[in-house]
């Protein structure tokens, strides 16, 4: 349960640097409205791959192959 937690806050904390890199990178390029789209763009984006890590983690642990 604790790793859980751990895993949280780390994946909550990296979605959240992410977002903010974006915004540092296209603030004052675009339009607000592209901005935000490009941050929910970019942060649907990292959720999937957090998915992905999360679910080869489990895999893993469970001694699957596939």
């Amino acid at each position: 349960m604790k790793e859980l937690i751990l895993y949280l806050i780390a994946a909550i904390s990296s979605l959240i640097i992410l977002g903010y890199s974006v915004h540092m990178f296209v603030a004052g390029l675009v339009s607000p409205e592209t901005e935000r789209l490009l941050i929910i763009g970019a942060c649907l984006a990292g959720v999937l791959v957090i998915g992905l890590m999360a679910w080869d983690v489990i895999r893993r642990r469970n001694g699957g192959h596939g």
